[in-house]
């Protein structure tokens, strides 16, 4: 799933993602840590996996997810 960063706080390592239909989805430090990123800016678009309905990964769109372990 792909979506745009609408907001990112890096002290924190969190934020909020917009969807391609307006939804806004939050990630936590968790999520972003997962993702292997170091910082991310308004507007850039992101690739999400989810877990139960919460943002468990989050990276750039020209990244893959990493691979879920079993």
């Amino acid at each position: 799933m792909q979506g745009t960063v609408k907001d990112f706080d890096a002290a924190a390592r969190t934020g909020s993602v917009l969807l391609d239909d307006g939804t806004e989805l939050p990630f936590d430090a968790e999520a972003f840590a997962a993702g292997g990123l170091r910082l991310l800016r308004f507007g850039q678009r992101v690739n999400l996996a989810l877990d139960g309905g919460r943002v468990s990964v989050v990276t750039l769109s020209t990244f893959p997810l990493p691979a879920r372990e079993a």
